[in-house]
């Protein structure tokens, strides 16, 4: 889960990422991070130098959800997608429903 930002300063950081730039860091519900104390509340600013994903096109950006907060239990199951491997037959995750699955991807840019 991540969350699009439009130009720089437009909006608070909380109504945008719900986060909060605490004393103690960047806070939500109980999860805080440590930020550098010069990182000032731009929330691009902010995701770049704690290193999380952002993706920029033009004067937005997309702010990706670091994987040690987000909320996945025990249990919890990837919505079902099918590829096509090398010869052109079709899987579906399912298929491998109560197995380990490793998915590797690559783009060309």
């Amino acid at each position: 889960m991540g969350v699009l930002v439009g130009p720089r300063g437009a909006g608070s950081l909380e109504a945008a990422t719900g986060w909060t730039l605490k004393p103690e860091g960047l806070c939500r519900d109980d999860v805080c991070v440590p930020v550098p104390d010069d990182a000032g509340s731009d929330a691009v600013d902010i995701w770049t130098r704690l290193d999380w994903p952002v993706v920029r096109s033009g004067d937005d950006a997309y702010l990706g959800e670091p994987v040690a907060t987000r909320a996945v239990g025990v249990g919890d199951e990837a919505p079902d997608f099918t590829l096509r491997d090398l010869a052109g037959r079709e899987h579906s995750l399912s298929e491998h429903r109560g197995k380990k699955v490793f998915l590797a991807s690559w783009a060309p840019w």
